[in-house]
């Protein structure tokens, strides 16, 4: 965890959001990651997933079972969907949410849009063209040699 608090404090004096992650196997680091939303333009370049996707890469594998994460900040919800897609053991965090609400980092209102039905939700979604996109489906579930994830 020390690492994680470390690596979101040098972000924050390198431009980067105060945000830092580190992923463990066995006792030895595996992975870091820091925010780079801003220095990348890219919404999803958080510290969690960042250190997801070298995991990944230095692993050779999407599925981190035996693995940890440790995060400097209660992971927000495409963090958390990111840590139970790669099948992390276990979280580890240091802020809360609350905590990043307090200075700006507000996720709460994720949450609550979850709760809606999709035509009340600020982005709005419509389903369209499902007998075409059920192809797809349909080759993936009758392929016997798929990866299964």
């Amino acid at each position: 965890m020390h690492k994680a608090i470390a690596l979101s404090v040098e972000n924050i004096q390198n431009g980067g959001g105060p945000f830092g992650a580190v992923i463990v196997k066995n006792g030895k680091i595996i992975a870091t990651g820091v925010n780079r939303v801003t220095s990348q333009n890219d919404p999803t370049a958080h510290a969690e997933v960042n250190a997801i996707r070298k995991a990944s890469k230095k692993l050779g594998t999407f599925n981190l079972e035996g693995c940890e994460i440790y995060t400097s900040c209660e992971p927000c919800p495409m963090c958390l969907g990111a840590i139970y897609w790669a099948h992390l053991d276990k979280i580890y965090y240091g802020n809360s949410k609350t905590d990043a609400a307090a200075i700006g980092f507000d996720d709460s209102f994720i949450y609550e849009e979850l709760k809606l039905n999709y035509a009340d939700r600020k982005v709005k979604a419509a389903q369209i063209f499902r007998n075409e996109a059920l192809e797809a489906f349909q080759l993936w579930q009758n392929m016997e040699s798929k990866v299964k994830y």
